[in-house]
């Protein structure tokens, strides 16, 4: 724990008030639902390629690839390297698709291809991933604040949330936007500041990095040979494609963003950007993230409280020094690898730098949840509130529900934050509940878009199949060891892969089946 300077206090206060008084500032233009959920179509592609990179860019990568880095290698690089692919496909097909609908929600149109069932289906799954995403985000702030002010985190998560939930209530999404402009610069800076500084401090500098990185095995992109028991690079290279596909094509969060350009090709464009700015951001994430064990294995005495204080977390606190001492030296770098970051913040930042890191910090967290509160809002008026209790909405009422809604969202993302305290991997958890809920989403939706023949009938058994699939490979793995044979025998990022093509090709097969069978039928009355 660390008190903050007051130049440090000064900087994130500024910061946060910069925030709000942004929300003020384009709150005097939310005069109608159109303005405040798409910016009435006048946003340039370069900014929202920007917001959707800084969207991208949250303190899961923030904390959580640095984490990942320090406790394994760099498999999880494979993800980004999988961004392209699927911006191929979502520039080509789902961008203009999206557009010429019209419609604000992602959703609305999977009601007109299958029913009502298959809206409310995704929009559960959208809500649900949605949650799991501000929770995770909530959080990784609170992880790293914690190491900083030493206030509980339930605690930071709620001041957090109270003021994130201000400035998107107040803004709308034009100021999502514009904001997560900034922010999407500010978090690039503060990355490079850090880098500069754990190079700096470290006898060697590049050199011993790239040494140790190679001695330890610190740069591998994971084995590649066709496992897809373990994280190798096929199953995060698949897991990737397939998320991605369901960011570009299915998340409303991106969707909603397509309709604030000017035109379907700057909407294509701002994918472009984003694409061409994550990746290599990414890549600086890990190599911090490597930079951090080389400068830990120069200075071990410094990570030593580190390591105590996970072991007396693991223990509880009526464990003895002793024993939290024997737990800490059995500790291997991936039990303590999202704490490491913050760690080095509190120790080694001086003042004024350490201020402005963590304004970086705060802006990966805020320009996710609240976009995500955003799109959440967006969603429960359209497909839910507007849907099933009150079609006709005056436009005070419709501005009126998704305000309710936004901080709605905003309270259950923070409690959801506030539940997963104690996860071991932030990275993996969120890629772990993502996978899950979103498997069904892109599967259904990819069975709509590409066969045009395939019906109600076929797409709800197809979609009962693959939930069936998903949950038996997310909830096997907890079966008693008598019954192992029934055990899912692929890790667990293959989930969104399988429950996809499971939805998918299923529903193919029964629209296969069902023609022939109406043609053998037809050829018998004959």
């Amino acid at each position: 724990m660390k008190r903050l300077p007051i130049i440090d206090l000064s900087i994130i206060i500024i910061y946060l008030l910069a925030m709000v008084i942004v929300g003020l500032y384009f709150s005097r233009k939310n005069k109608s639902s159109a303005q405040y959920t798409k910016a009435s179509g006048s946003i340039p592609g370069w900014a929202i390629g920007l917001s959707i990179y800084a969207t991208f860019l949250s303190s899961n990568t923030f904390l959580g690839v640095p984490g990942k880095a320090f406790g394994s290698n760099w498999n999880a690089f494979v993800f980004s390297i999988s961004m392209p692919f699927a911006a191929w496909i979502a520039s080509k097909y789902f961008v203009p698709f999206y557009r010429k609908t019209g419609e604000i929600s992602a959703y609305t149109h999977l009601e007109h291809r299958f029913g009502s069932w298959a809206r409310t289906y995704t929009v559960i799954c959208f809500l649900l991933t949605q949650l799991a995403r501000m929770g995770s985000i909530f959080f990784g702030i609170a992880l790293s604040l914690q190491a900083l002010v030493g206030y509980p985190m339930s605690t930071i998560m709620i001041v957090m949330g109270i003021c994130i939930i201000l400035y998107t209530v107040l803004g709308g999404m034009e100021a999502v936007i514009w904001t997560e402009v900034i922010q999407g610069v500010i978090k690039t800076l503060g990355a490079f500041v850090i880098l500069y500084l754990i190079i700096n401090d470290m006898p060697g500098g590049i050199s011993k990095v790239l040494e140790t990185g190679n001695h330890d095995d610190k740069f591998s992109l994971g084995a590649f040979s066709p496992n897809f028991v373990e994280s190798t690079f096929w199953v995060v290279l698949f897991y990737g494609f397939f998320i991605n596909l369901n960011n570009f094509g299915m998340d409303q969060n991106y969707i909603q963003r397509y309709h604030t350009a000017t035109s379907s090709k700057e909407a294509s464009k701002s994918l472009w950007l984003c694409v061409a700015m994550y990746v290599p951001a990414s890549l600086l994430f890990f190599i911090i993230g490597s930079s951090l064990y080389s400068y830990y294995q120069v200075h071990p005495q410094d990570i030593e409280i580190v390591r105590q204080q996970v072991a007396g977390e693991k223990l509880g606190s009526l464990a003895s020094s002793h024993q939290i001492s024997q737990l800490a030296s059995t500790l291997k770098p991936e039990d303590y690898g999202d704490k490491v970051m913050p760690h080095f913040m509190v120790t080694k930042m001086p003042a004024g730098i350490l201020g402005l890191v963590i304004s970086a910090i705060l802006s990966a967290a805020m320009s996710t949840i609240s976009s995500g509160m955003n799109a959440s809002a967006t969603v429960f008026t359209v497909d839910i509130y507007k849907r099933y209790f009150k079609p006709e909405l005056s436009e005070k009422k419709n501005l009126q529900v998704l305000y309710i809604g936004t901080v709605a969202f905003g309270l259950l993302g923070m409690g959801t934050g506030i539940a997963m305290i104690g996860v071991k991997s932030l990275l993996d958890a969120w890629w772990e509940l993502s996978g899950i809920f979103a498997g069904g989403m892109l599967g259904l939706f990819l069975l709509g878009i590409i066969s045009r023949q395939t019906k109600n009938h076929e797409a709800l058994t197809a979609t009962i199949i693959g939930i069936v699939v998903i949950l038996w490979m997310t909830f096997s793995t907890y079966l008693p060891e008598k019954y192992y044979f029934l055990k899912n025998p692929l890790h667990k990022n293959m989930v969104i892969v399988i429950g996809t093509l499971t939805i998918f090709l299923v529903g193919l097969a029964l629209t296969y089946s069902k023609r022939n069978f109406k043609k053998r039928f037809e050829l018998v009355e004959v």
